[in-house]
């Protein structure tokens, strides 16, 4: 059985090549970006902390990619930077190896949905994984899933890949695809 971070790349996958443009909206350690970096043309990666962007700088280096533009900004910020793309990543929670007092919060990240939900292209996908067993990371799975619940089923498919027998609040993958534009799905 796949872990839901092997199942978000799969997903992705699926409709990345090397004409795409993809977003990583938590660069964390760089993990998602370098896997986005192999498969799409361009891809654009957002972090508050200074830190991820020098894990990730490395980690692509070594790797000979030179086709990630690396932003120091919040994932809410990402309209600003790119307006269309066919795929986007989340990882929601804290950056592993640093200051757990900083995490992503429901309000930006919020925000940050509602853009990929905007940006993304018709057949394009994205993959949220929630972190849930931090403090706050409770009222953030919330929102996310009251956001996602609400996407019209016209224009979005939302699955939900998680364990059900797990203790300690194990990570799950929100998996979201968009079926047609908003605005065409009364016209």
């Amino acid at each position: 059985m796949k872990r839901p971070i092997h199942l978000s790349h799969d997903f992705l996958a699926e409709v990345l090549d090397g004409q795409s443009v993809a977003v990583d909206a938590t660069m964390g350690n760089g993990h998602d970006t370098l896997f986005l970096a192999r498969l799409a043309k361009q891809v654009y990666a957002f972090d508050i902390q200074e830190q991820a962007l020098t894990k990730t700088r490395q980690r692509l280096k070594e790797a000979g990619l030179d086709n990630v533009r690396l932003i120091l900004a919040g994932h809410e910020e990402l309209s600003r930077y790119v307006p269309r793309f066919k795929a986007a990543i989340f990882n929601l929670g804290y950056l592993p190896s640093a200051d757990k007092s900083v995490i992503t919060q429901p309000q930006t990240t919020l925000q940050a949905l509602d853009q990929v939900c905007q940006g993304l292209e018709v057949g394009g996908r994205a993959a949220v994984m929630i972190y849930q067993g931090h403090a706050g990371g409770d009222r953030e799975r919330d929102a996310v899933l009251d956001f996602v619940r609400q996407l019209p089923q016209q224009a979005f498919t939302v699955m939900l890949y998680k364990t059900l027998n797990q203790i300690n609040h194990p990570p799950f993958l929100v998996m979201i695809e968009k079926l047609k534009e908003e605005k065409d799905q009364n016209g």
